[in-house]
């Protein structure tokens, strides 16, 4: 059977309201090459998406069309905030950067966010 999810999904939980996060803009990158002046990596936009009423981003990557290497995932904290009316918050956007190995397994990386902080973890 043919597992046609995205490679690649995230979850966010605001800890601070104890509930998902919806509305949060959720942009997914890969490292494309290296600009030689800078020293830095260059981004290739693969995906972007906004988390659902259950704090969900499912369809950021087209099955089958995961790649090896480092990818980063970032979310636009200040837009979820400033719906919310957040008097005051730290992190205007939170960037994962992950390494794939094996392009056929499912990377599920979720987000726990409150105003003031922000953790991560491989999910399942």
């Amino acid at each position: 059977m043919t597992d046609l999810r995205s490679p690649i999904t995230t979850h966010v939980l605001d800890t601070a309201l104890g509930r998902p996060a919806a509305g949060v803009p959720v942009t997914l990158y890969s490292v494309s090459g290296v600009d030689l002046d800078a020293g830095e990596p260059t981004w290739e936009l693969l995906g972007k998406g906004t988390t659902n009423a259950d704090g969900r981003v499912t369809d950021l990557l087209a099955a089958g069309s995961l790649s090896e290497g480092v990818h980063r995932i970032r979310f636009d904290t200040a837009v979820y905030f400033e719906q919310l009316e957040t008097p005051e918050f730290f992190y205007p956007w939170a960037e994962i950067v992950f390494l794939v190995s094996d392009p056929s397994a499912h990377y599920h990386v979720p987000l726990l966010l409150n105003p003031f902080g922000y953790s991560t973890y491989r999910g399942s």
